[in-house]
């Protein structure tokens, strides 16, 4: 009688979980439509014409015009915008992949090998971290005006390859990660430092490197102050800023409001494809890690 009594489950522990996982959803629910309406609106006002923007629903669609106002972005001043896609491209994938091997590196680094000064330096790499972007634009122009790379690639794509934070998440992933007897076991097998590192360590960090890599890139891709700074000519400009000056002429040209809209959806879009193809591998071996 007492052990049935015991197993019996009463109705209110029953109903503690579905109003506990019914709350949940419901919480979930609300933020992704949050985190997602915007982006409907933006694909909503994309395909109207310009005249319809501001004069229709904003969540409904009217005319469906999406692949010409994307013909018209792709054609107004000869393919500017495209050019300005390909040095975004160029800044953060380029910037983000040398930034993600230099930070693995120096983390690396920091995690395995004891040498004097090891602990001030990765102190100074804290204090980088917490030192805001825009507090450096100013020192980084000078200093490249100094050596004449203003208005140049090299303004924005040289400063994208530091990553302090790159090179904290690295030590930390690194000092968990990487067992120092499989180290001892390559050396002993006769592999250099070099490809000890290339062939056995940076497998076991892939999580770490895709993390970094996914972060730089995003906030290159989104950077708008250093390009403002360090640009003058539209040939160099990225997505962002290059959107960023034409929304400051739609007072003069009105036209260009449509092609704003729909130059940022297309920007989104190499970040959303970015994460969907490396996501596989951060969870593969976030699984791996999770299994060791």
């Amino acid at each position: 009688m007492s052990t049935a009594a015991a197993t019996r489950t009463s109705p209110q522990a029953i109903r503690e979980p579905v109003v506990s996982r019914g709350t949940a959803m419901l919480i979930m629910a609300v933020f992704t439509v949050y985190f997602l309406l915007p982006l409907w609106w933006l694909l909503v006002a994309s395909s109207k014409d310009t005249g319809d923007i501001l004069t229709t629903n904003p969540l409904l669609f009217s005319d469906f015009r999406l692949f010409e106002n994307i013909g018209s972005l792709f054609a107004y001043r000869d393919g500017i915008y495209l050019r300005w896609l390909g040095n975004s491209l160029l800044y953060a994938g380029v910037g983000g992949a040398i930034a993600t091997i230099l930070a693995a590196m120096a983390g690396y680094a920091l995690a395995k090998y004891r040498f004097p000064g090891r602990e001030l330096l990765f102190n100074v790499v804290l204090g980088g971290v917490l030192v805001p972007a825009t507090a450096l634009a100013l020192p980084l122009f000078l200093l490249f005006s100094e050596i004449q790379l203003t208005n140049t690639i090299w303004a924005v794509l040289l400063p994208s390859i530091v990553s302090p934070f790159g090179v904290y998440l690295a030590r930390i992933f690194a000092a968990g990660a990487v067992p120092d007897e499989l180290l001892e076991a390559s050396r002993l097998d006769g592999a250099g430092e070099i490809r000890t590192f290339f062939t056995v360590s940076i497998r076991l960090m892939t999580p770490a490197l895709v993390t970094m890599f996914l972060f730089q890139f995003v906030a290159i891709w989104n950077n708008f102050f250093l390009p403002m700074i360090m640009l003058r000519s539209e040939e160099f400009f990225p997505v962002v800023y290059g959107l960023y000056g034409w929304n400051n002429q739609l007072n003069q040209l009105p036209e260009l409001r449509g092609l704003v809209l729909i130059g940022a959806l297309l920007s989104v879009i190499p970040l959303i494809i970015t994460f969907l193809l490396l996501q596989r591998f951060w969870r593969n071996g976030l699984g791996a890690g999770a299994l060791k």
